[in-house]
């Protein structure tokens, strides 16, 4: 089983679109590809596209692999299967970690998301997002306070999951 992303990082973006992965983060990646460790330089696939407003999703290799395995089930000629690939399969790019922990994220990605000098890196498990900082920070800081404060003060957020065994 592939470990998961965890944790938020804040990296710095060149002009040419060099940024770091998190150490943490690569970890899981060189996890999740089949190529590794024979390889040493994981890599990595990011979906971009008009359903994903203000970020990037990066997953592993395996776990792209899973999604298009999951696009495959779906029936041929089918509309449902034609939106998944046009949204999935067309919007993925991928690439490698370099020697220094680093990708460079093509320029019409970084406009896509307004990339510009910092980036966030925001795990959500099976995946991370990737963020312009500042569009993140106002994003979350909008989305959880008005939730957050309509729950009572104890409000303990493994509420919101089963525990593990129970169905």
């Amino acid at each position: 089983m592939v470990s998961s992303f965890l944790g938020e990082f804040n990296q710095k973006v060149d002009g040419k679109g060099r940024m770091s992965i998190p150490a943490d983060f690569r970890a899981v990646l060189t996890e999740g590809d089949p190529r590794c460790p024979e390889n040493p330089l994981p890599r990595l696939v990011v979906l971009h596209g008009p359903h994903l407003k203000n970020c990037l999703h990066a997953y592993t290799v395996e776990a792209m692999a899973e999604i298009e395995a999951g696009i495959k089930q779906l029936p041929r000629g089918s509309v449902e299967r034609k939106r998944a690939s046009r949204l999935i399969l067309a919007k993925a790019w991928s690439t490698e970690i370099d020697k220094d922990g680093r990708i460079v994220l093509p320029q019409r990605l970084r406009q896509q998301i307004g990339l510009e000098g910092e980036a966030a890196m925001v795990a959500m498990g099976d995946y991370f997002e990737i963020w312009n900082a500042r569009t993140y920070e106002a994003a979350d800081s909008a989305e959880l306070a008005g939730w957050l404060d309509e729950m009572p003060d104890d409000f303990d957020p493994l509420t919101l999951i089963e525990p593990p065994g129970v169905e």
